[in-house]
């Protein structure tokens, strides 16, 4: 990034691992079918290689997304490449691999697409993997594309990004809005928490909503589940289905 960004507008309907059930989650294809279902925001899931690469994937081992096995913070970049990552999810995805975050952010500013990029820290690595998924999006991420933004579950990874990249927006992710959360965004530099819509009532949401803090929640994937959410202040919903939703 060339200047500083100021702030991110997050659209109402993101993405979930790019379009998580319409291709294989976390890679290159499901970015592009993201886009096809004319959705304008994507979250994909970074960790790191053995050899410090930030790759796409939500797991901590390649079992489940792969026709690999083991962790992935035990294979260097060059192994994770050689994996199928597609034909679990069907034959048509063969070719699919798991891609980079350099990978991810050229297609996704061909597309003209914003990204919201969870960081999964292995056990161990939560400093080193904030601050380099943080300097690579400083430095990488193309000024003319819509500003990203940082979330993770990781307290100590989110510091070390906001360390490295003060003015990349960041979200604290949470399954269940925590009794000190107020406390807990001071501390990051931050105004949003993203949630998962089973653990919120409509008291919470306003609680966030006014204290000036957005309120983003993962993962729905029915229509009327989202309406009840927007109608309650909840600023975007990510989802496996983006033609499902509603628009706000």
């Amino acid at each position: 990034m060339t200047t500083a960004p100021q702030g991110s507008t997050v659209p109402p309907i993101i993405g979930h691992r790019g379009a998580g059930c319409h291709a294989p989650e976390n890679t290159l294809a499901s970015i592009r079918r993201a886009a096809v279902l004319g959705v304008r925001w994507v979250e994909l899931d970074a960790r790191l290689s053995r050899d410090f690469e930030v790759i796409l994937l939500h797991d901590d081992t390649v079992d489940r997304t792969s026709d690999g096995s083991g962790l992935v913070a035990e294979k260097d970049w060059a192994e994770l490449q050689a994996l199928d990552a597609g034909t679990w999810y069907g034959e048509a995805f063969s070719s699919e691999r798991i891609p980079s975050l350099r990978q991810a952010i050229t297609v996704l500013a061909e597309l003209g697409l914003g990204a919201n990029v969870e960081i999964k820290p292995c056990v161990g690595r939560e400093d080193a993997t904030g601050r380099i998924v943080a300097r690579l999006l400083n430095e990488k991420w193309p000024a003319a594309s819509p500003i990203p933004l940082i979330s993770s579950f990781n307290l100590e990874t989110l510091k070390a990004a906001r360390d490295v990249a003060p003015y990349i927006p960041r979200a604290l992710a949470v399954s269940t809005i925590p009794e000190d959360w107020r406390e807990q965004l001071v501390e990051l530099g931050s105004n949003a928490l993203h949630c998962d819509h089973k653990h919120i009532y409509v008291g919470q949401v306003r609680e966030v909503l006014d204290a000036k803090c957005a309120l983003r929640c993962f993962t729905v994937n029915e229509a009327d589940r989202a309406r009840t959410l927007y109608d309650w202040g909840v600023e975007a919903v990510f989802t496996d289905y983006p033609e499902r939703m509603p628009m706000r």
